[in-house]
């Protein structure tokens, strides 16, 4: 399973026109109208790709990851800081203070396949490595399920599974991670 969590100011899902619909009918994928999905404020946006040997074990990594990673500074300065005197290196050791659930921030989490993609060979994407559907819809409800169960149901949004959609994000950093169970040095 692979997550990119992206700290945000802002993030949205809005439904988006069919550019290629043979393309999209080949895929047999969902359109979304032109509708908002999902908006958050200040929080994550998680793009999850869920790959053919992803288990409940990685489900489980993943979600522990974007509840506990801390990617927000601190909101209160430590005792006897001083503006003035603050070195870099502490500037930056004191951004990554705090988790999603220590400031009780909204995450937006969208189902993306295309994270599993392999382009070492040729230009076209392999998506081989990517669940099928049906399973990796399961996983992904079970994914939003979980973590609405371990956060705050009313702080987790979530786009459309299978479908085409507009994703925007207002990267606050910009700070972006890459979470990979498939990787030993994470």
């Amino acid at each position: 399973m692979r997550a990119v969590i992206q700290r945000v100011t802002s993030a949205s899902v809005t439904g988006t026109a069919p550019s290629h619909s043979l393309i999209l009918q080949k895929l047999k994928l969902d359109i979304v109208n032109q509708n908002q999905i999902s908006r958050i404020g200040k929080g994550l946006c998680v793009l999850v790709g869920i790959g053919t040997d992803d288990t409940i074990k990685e489900m489980n990594y993943i979600i522990n990851k974007i509840l506990s990673i801390r990617l927000f500074p601190s909101s209160t300065k430590d005792v006897g800081e001083e503006n003035d005197s603050i070195e870099r290196e502490d500037q930056v050791q004191k951004e990554w203070k705090q988790s999603i659930r220590d400031i009780n921030g909204e995450i937006l989490i969208v189902s993306q396949f295309t994270l599993l993609a392999k382009t070492k060979k040729g230009n076209k994407p392999d998506f081989h490595k990517a669940m099928k559907t049906e399973s990796s819809k399961t996983m992904y409800e079970e994914l939003i399920r979980s973590i609405k169960m371990s956060y705050s149901e009313d702080l987790i949004k979530e786009g459309q599974f299978g479908a085409m959609m507009q994703v925007q994000i207002c990267n606050d950093g910009p700070v972006t991670m890459i979470i990979d169970t498939t990787v030993d040095s994470q």
